[in-house]
């Protein structure tokens, strides 16, 4: 899960430890914050920062997206003074929302009547609410203000991120054919995570379907298991960051926060430790779904299994006939990022 929608409150009344939260914040990705002093003089370019008062927050800089320079802060103990906050988000106002007693219900009341993209936001101290805040009604809070009195609580806050993953539609596409198509750079994604027999990662040509790969917690017979690998294929394809955004296999960095599932199963976050890129005989898979055709190249290798409606089957093993395993996306994408828009990948 991206960091894009969160802001770390410095929450400490000590200057010394308020320093200290955002020097961890920096480096664990955060890039949105609030103070209620003014804000530091190293402001980088990528951040924004906000003035807490005791209103709402105040816009102070702004590193980009929906300009938002006033949120309202309300607070809600009781559901009359829901009502306010559901008027205001119709009329396309920002407002941040300081919960008392009941959460879930009432934020799914706002999501449904927030009218403009950016403007519904909530406050906390616990991380453990950020779950249900990030998912009332698929969607949830725009921004959710996380209060850290403590370097130590941007644990937690990591930890709660990790465990949410984008939801994933799942199907089974008719496997065309599977041909030979030469020596290619193949990448292998190494993860800080030990993965079961039957997660892996998603990849494809084509950013509008993408094929389950296992991972190789399974060895054969003259190799040892290694599950925290998935041999995923050519470098120039599309996988599925937790974010649910889109990247290509050969722009994958260590410390990347990448999508591992299980066909119509589980989804989690595991953070890429190692790239591999290495010159390897390769094999075309076709598939088809919805009379177009999807694509996948893969190593041809007994250790590179393709999920499939018989189990995992190795690619040397893939044969025509078979369904396999994927995901079907938004095929429009802009640095990784789904856009509506007219498009065609071949």
């Amino acid at each position: 899960m991206s960091t894009d929608r969160i802001v770390v409150a410095l929450a400490s009344p000590e200057p010394e430890v308020n320093a200290a939260i955002l020097n961890k914040a920096r480096r664990r990705g955060f890039r949105r914050f609030s103070s209620v002093g003014p804000r530091p003089s190293d402001v980088l370019p990528s951040e924004s920062w906000f003035r807490s008062i005791p209103d709402g927050f105040q816009l102070v800089t702004d590193a980009g997206g929906p300009p938002v320079p006033f949120v309202r802060l309300y607070r809600v103990r009781e559901p009359a003074e829901l009502e306010p906050v559901t008027l205001a988000l119709s009329r396309g106002e920002a407002s941040a929302v300081r919960w008392g007693a009941e959460r879930v219900i009432p934020l799914e009341t706002l999501v449904a009547a927030r009218k403009v993209a950016g403007t519904l936001w909530v406050v906390t101290a616990e991380t453990s609410d950020i779950p249900s805040f990030l998912g009332a009604l698929e969607h949830g809070a725009d921004t959710i203000v996380v209060e850290v009195p403590t370097p130590e609580l941007l644990d937690e806050l990591e930890q709660q991120l990790e465990r949410l993953a984008v939801s994933l539609t799942w199907e089974k596409v008719p496997v065309r054919s599977v041909k030979p198509a030469g020596m290619g750079d193949r990448v292998i994604v190494d993860m800080t995570s030990i993965l079961q027999a039957d997660e892996g990662i998603l990849v494809g040509s084509a950013a509008a379907f993408l094929f389950h790969v296992a991972s190789e917690a399974v060895g054969s017979r003259y190799t040892r298991p290694r599950p925290f690998r998935v041999n995923a294929g050519a470098a120039h394809l599309y996988t599925l960051l937790a974010n649910g955004e889109t990247r290509y296999l050969s722009e994958l960095v260590p410390g990347d926060a990448i999508l591992a599932c299980t066909p119509n199963g589980s989804t989690r976050s595991v953070r890429v430790g190692r790239i591999k890129i290495e010159r390897r005989p390769l094999l075309l898979v076709e598939g088809e779904i919805k009379a177009r055709g999807v694509t996948v190249f893969l190593q041809e290798a007994e250790t590179v299994r393709l999920s499939t409606d018989a189990g995992r089957v190795a690619t040397t093993d893939l044969r025509a006939g078979v369904l396999a395993w994927g995901v079907s996306l938004t095929p429009g994408r802009h640095l990784g990022v789904a856009v509506n828009e007219t498009i065609e990948e071949r």
